[in-house]
């Protein structure tokens, strides 16, 4: 039968090859990922925020149709971490959350000026920091951080470089475990998508979102990337193992989700 490279090769030598090629890949992003300023700005920024919710719970709030069906004015006094487009719902909720997190590049370049609006602590990946404004001083930016497509890994430091893992979900989850939080939970995470195609293919919206908790959310002629849901669940993984290790919790919370990677739990419990 005929072997796999990987199969060949002995699996310490292997993992040490696919490790040091994905530095390499990474080569270009440096030194700037470290030594410009608004990325020095920002690791100051979150050397301050680390443990700053040590003992806490806190809400990962993806932006699912099951948010429909979720009362989210129970959230009101809740540390919330919101993500992309999640302030389309805020004059809905009466409440902003208590933070932004932003990955996709696309999802930066098309509304950067929704962001900017924004009076909430942002952190926005590192790369799509060309669509902000040069001449803005440093305090009106958001919080950049380097995030990457390569090397999977779980990061408990968010200061230096954090894996994607396919969806902003997984920042979400490794800046909840910077900042302390005890108990993360997860809502709105469907983990289930109407559009089907490649993993990554960026296509162009044709009309109504079916994806979103709001048809607008990527509506008519918006930009957006297919979700790799495979890569999405190798990231969650590695989160529910660190915050395993760590003696915290992660558990899902989505109304009807079909992530099968965390506990289940029942959402209107949380606030008995």
């Amino acid at each position: 039968m005929k072997q796999t490279l990987k199969q060949i090769i002995p699996q310490p030598f292997w993992q040490f090859s696919h490790d040091a090629y994905d530095a390499l890949r990474r080569m270009p992003e440096l030194p700037a990922a470290y030594l410009h300023p608004w990325r020095r700005e920002s690791i100051r920024r979150l050397a301050a925020l680390k443990d700053i919710h040590k003992g806490k719970r806190a809400f990962i709030i993806g932006n699912g149709p099951s948010l429909k069906q979720t009362d989210m004015s129970k959230l009101n006094n809740e540390i919330t971490f919101g993500m992309n487009r999640i302030y389309l719902a805020f004059p809905e909720w009466g409440f902003t959350t208590t933070y932004l997190c932003v990955t996709n590049d696309l999802v930066v370049e098309q509304f950067v000026n929704d962001i900017n609006a924004l009076a909430i602590p942002k952190f926005i990946a590192w790369r799509s920091h060309p669509h902000f404004n040069s001449n803005l001083p440093v305090t009106q930016l958001p919080t950049f951080v380097y995030t990457t497509y390569t090397g999977p890994k779980f990061a408990g430091d968010v200061r230096g470089r954090v894996w994607e893992g396919a969806t902003v979900t997984n920042l979400a989850l490794q800046l909840a475990f910077h900042m302390g939080i005890e108990k993360a939970i997860l809502i709105g995470v469907d983990h289930n998508f109407a559009s089907k195609g490649d993993a990554n293919k960026t296509v162009v919206s044709e009309g109504d979102d079916p994806n979103h908790f709001m048809p607008n959310y990527f509506g008519k002629g918006v930009r957006w990337q297919l979700p790799d849901l495979v890569t999405s669940e190798i990231g969650y993984a590695l989160a529910r193992e660190a915050y395993h290790r760590a003696g915290r919790e992660l558990v899902d919370a989505t109304i009807g989700g079909k992530l099968t990677i965390f506990p289940k739990v029942e959402y209107n419990t949380l606030f008995e």
